[in-house]
């Protein structure tokens, strides 16, 4: 590939994003038509989403999700995991129903859809896995046990994966933001304005981020202009963890 045949946008590739109703999952579908995507919208509630397949379904349904993906879109360039749940409370609190459920959710369904998506991944010429991780996917927060857990849980399967599918020309990488905001962040934020001046405050830009900041990224790693970059864990903060 050329310099000059790289970065040519996405057009006529075919992406699927799971948690694709709100937030940083509907910003993604949003960026990926914007870039000429078609794209299968996935989210347990239909997304509704002008320009795309939308189907509601659980993530730990793969095969629905798979079989949708070929009968729509035929094919399958760039899957983004995106879907995640963000159980609260302190470690104390924490039932194994809440346990589960994040790891459910935030990495047993990355890694099914992941295997299930494969034969299709394995077919295209710029296969793309995106993991939608966290800043907590590189230390701890009191009363996030389950979902820091899972979050470095899904930097940890990204890297594994990177390496066994490097050979099939297929990329993985981990997108982590920071504070977003997001329907599932707003509440928490609303619940405890403290937690949101602390990380304004750490900001080196000021401010949290929106959906869109972290949907431009994953938009350049589903690039030929990243076909080299792999492994990654990419945060997306606004400077927050250059303290750390």
């Amino acid at each position: 590939m050329t310099e000059i045949e790289r970065g040519r946008g996405l057009s006529g590739r075919k992406a699927v994003v799971t948690g694709a109703a709100s937030g940083i999952g509907a910003a993604a579908v949003v960026r990926l038509l914007a870039e000429g995507c078609e794209v299968l919208a996935v989210d347990l509630e239909p997304a509704g989403l002008a320009g795309t397949y939308n189907l509601a379904a659980d993530v730990n349904d793969t095969a629905t999700i798979a079989a949708e993906a070929a009968a729509k879109l035929g094919s399958c360039d760039i899957l983004i995991n995106n879907a995640g749940v963000c159980p609260v409370g302190s470690f104390d609190e924490t039932t194994d129903a809440m346990w589960d459920l994040a790891l459910s959710v935030n990495v047993t369904a990355v890694m099914r859809l992941t295997r299930a998506f494969l034969p299709l991944l394995r077919q295209s010429t710029a296969g793309r896995v995106i993991n939608t991780g966290s800043i907590l996917s590189r230390y701890g927060d009191a009363g996030l046990t389950a979902y820091t857990a899972s979050k470095h849980a899904v930097l940890g399967l990204t890297r594994a994966l990177a390496m066994e599918l490097g050979p099939d020309g297929i990329t993985v990488n981990c997108v982590q933001p920071g504070a977003i905001e997001t329907g599932m962040t707003r509440p928490m934020f609303q619940a405890n304005p403290a937690g949101r001046d602390y990380y304004t405050g750490r900001s080196a830009l000021g401010r949290t981020g929106q959906p869109e900041d972290i949907a431009a990224v994953m938009a350049f790693l589903a690039s030929d202009d990243a076909c080299f970059v792999t492994g990654q864990g990419i945060m997306v903060d606004g400077g927050v963890m250059v303290h750390s």
